[in-house]
């Protein structure tokens, strides 16, 4: 062998080693840093999630200080229950009545199942 074809093959061993090194580093980096981006990303989600049931958190608990006062439960029951204050008489308005049409139909001719003879016969 001669030097040259000695040198060609200690490049190509040192070149291969090289690109084996490259990939493996890649490796440890790329793999961990899509995790990374994943989890950021997901972490995002349930951090909106979590901002949108604390907004409904607080509308609940808003809607359950107002079912505490006197005033509200006295809305709920006359417009949900209909009830009424001792002395107070409650009406109800009834909607007007849907007006009904009738179209007149034609007279219906019933047609005899007899023969053509026995019609002719009868009416003799």
């Amino acid at each position: 062998m001669s030097i040259m074809g000695s040198r060609r093959v200690v490049r190509a061993v040192w070149g291969s080693i090289a690109v084996v090194v490259l990939v493996a580093v890649g490796g440890l980096f790329l793999f961990p840093t899509r995790t990374y981006i994943d989890q950021r990303h997901q972490l995002a989600v349930a951090s909106e999630q979590l901002r949108v049931l604390d907004g409904q958190n607080n509308a609940l608990a808003q809607q359950v200080d107002k079912l505490h006062t006197d005033a509200e439960i006295e809305r709920i029951a006359r417009e949900q229950y209909h009830l009424v204050k001792p002395g107070e008489k409650a009406y109800a308005i009834l909607p007007a009545p849907v007006p009904t049409t009738t179209v007149p139909t034609a007279p219906v001719r019933h047609h005899s199942s007899r023969g053509l003879w026995q019609r002719l016969t009868s009416w003799l």
